[in-house]
């Protein structure tokens, strides 16, 4: 499939903005002006105000002698910019890949996207129709080139669809200013009395470069095709995306589900035929009025079992709020991975699938309690303990070593040891007493010392000699004792808890 580009321009962005806010200037012929040496000078221009005769660049003085009554406003320079930015956001609903073309332009990749509305001609239809609502005075073409459908859509007479491969027979009639050339070279051409593209068109490429210089030449190329031209999109297009335009708007929770289903579908097909599974996915609703909503899911290792997806994203649909109603919808999966084969097989618990259950089992956990709540701990190669164990970045992730079994250890440990006050007979004994928290424990039975030196190579600091401890009530814990007696009175921790 070829590349196909559509090239919006908005004739009057800026005062169509003014009239937005201030309904009342529909009629009202005004300005927006800036000081330039010294003189207000008129930047943009309302189609009312043009239909008088006042244009861009002339001199609000001026205008005013002719029009007395032309109300003026202040031109703000990062004004178009910022309004190219919105509507760019906004166009995402129609295509991943949408770039902003100052001063007043859009150009959107549509390749591969204008199916999904029954064709190129309804999908500019109701492009246009949209931003026309909005109330912008706005043309647009689309072509194989974004340099065809950026010349048709400010100067073509005839139809704004450049049928494939017809760029040179579209730009022939079309003035010289439709290749987005300089101002000098316009006006040399102008002079030399080439007027159309047609009358240089067919010129030797050396005589056109040494006259007019090498970007003439790369315009021509880029218009018809010859020379790919990139654009820069405000946001990269993911790789694995799926939309799914709805022919009235949606707003039931019914509607929702029905859109995701079908999306996750399409999406895990692709995945399948590629090796690949979800690991993040994002599903993104795009309601009339212009709002996004959204939510998004984790897995912890990578799947495509449509099902199971669905159920993590059922979780959070409430959350959706549909308004007006909903128009668009897509769905992204900004992380994917390779997935095992045995994966396709999965679903009826045969070898393999008890791993694969726990993920999925691990992944409704997430979605209801916070992705935070989860966390897989493997052994890790150190001896002091808090330093023994790092979390695992998922399910198969594997260990480099094994867990020490040869001596107790704690279920739980804390993360930082708490300070505890003991009574202890004499020096490398265990306490008899220790108060935690404010109460105090008798101990009836205690096993240790255990020493663990501290690691010299990562930070300098004294040994501990661990101790494990039961009270009165039969609980059991892990305490240390913090250097020696020899240097004075060592202080003693809390660090553990045993089942």
């Amino acid at each position: 499939m070829g590349k196909r580009f559509i090239a919006i321009w908005f004739r009057h962005l800026t005062t169509d903005r003014m009239v937005r806010i201030q309904p009342e200037l529909k009629e009202i012929p005004f300005v927006l002006s800036a000081p330039e040496r010294g003189r207000m000078v008129i930047k943009a221009a309302n189609i009312a105000a043009q239909e008088i005769g006042i244009h861009v660049n002339m001199v609000v003085a001026d205008c005013r002698a002719i029009y007395p009554s032309l109300k003026v406003y202040d031109y703000k320079p990062e004004l178009a910019e910022k309004l190219l930015k919105a509507l760019a956001e906004w166009c995402l609903r129609y295509t991943p890949v949408v770039a902003i073309d100052l001063p007043d332009g859009l150009i959107m990749d549509i390749s591969g996207c204008a199916h999904l509305w029954g064709g190129e001609r309804p999908y500019l239809k109701e492009l246009l129709t949209k931003l026309r609502g909005y109330g912008y005075d706005v043309r647009a073409a689309i072509a194989d080139s974004v340099g065809a459908a950026w010349a048709v859509s400010r100067f073509g007479k005839v139809s704004p669809i450049v049928e494939s491969g017809k760029q040179i027979e579209v730009l022939l009639p079309l003035p010289p200013a439709a290749l987005r050339l300089e101002e000098s070279t316009l006006e040399l051409l102008n002079k030399l009395g080439l007027c159309q593209i047609s009358s240089f068109i067919a010129m030797p490429r050396k005589t056109l470069r040494r006259r007019f210089g090498q970007n003439i030449l790369s315009r021509l190329d880029q218009a018809v095709g010859k020379e790919y031209e990139f654009i820069l999109p405000i946001q990269p297009a993911e790789p694995y995306q799926e939309r799914l335009p709805s022919l009235e708007p949606i707003r039931t929770a019914k509607g929702i589900e029905i859109a995701l289903n079908q999306l996750l579908e399409k999406l895990c097909i692709r995945l399948t035929k590629e090796g690949k599974g979800i690991r993040k996915c994002i599903f993104k609703c795009y309601r009339i009025d212009g709002n996004v909503q959204q939510i998004e899911i984790g897995t912890n290792q990578s799947s495509r079992n449509v099902k199971h997806l669905f159920k993590l994203f059922e979780l959070k649909i409430a959350t959706i709020a549909p308004a007006l109603g909903i128009e668009v919808f897509t769905i992204e999966a900004p992380i994917v991975e390779d997935t095992s084969v045995i994966q396709d097989a999965l679903w009826d618990f045969t070898e393999g699938g008890n791993s694969t259950a726990i993920a999925e089992l691990l992944d409704r956990i997430a979605g209801k309690l916070g992705v935070d709540t989860i966390r897989r701990y493997l052994p890790d190669e150190h001896y002091w303990p808090e330093r023994s164990m790092k979390v695992a970045s998922s399910l198969a992730e594997l260990s480099e070593t094994g867990w020490r079994t040869d001596i107790p250890r704690p279920i739980h440990l804390l993360s930082h040891p708490e300070t505890i006050e003991v009574t202890v007979p004499m020096p490398d004994y265990p306490p008899l007493l220790f108060n935690y928290k404010g109460v105090l424990h008798h101990v009836k039975k205690a096993d240790g010392p255990e020493r663990i030196e501290q690691e010299w190579w990562l930070q300098q600091g004294l040994f501990r000699d661990y101790y494990c401890i039961e009270d009165e009530q039969g609980a059991r814990y892990w305490l240390f004792r913090l250097g020696s007696y020899d240097s004075g009175e060592p202080k003693w921790f809390m660090h553990g808890f045993f089942a």
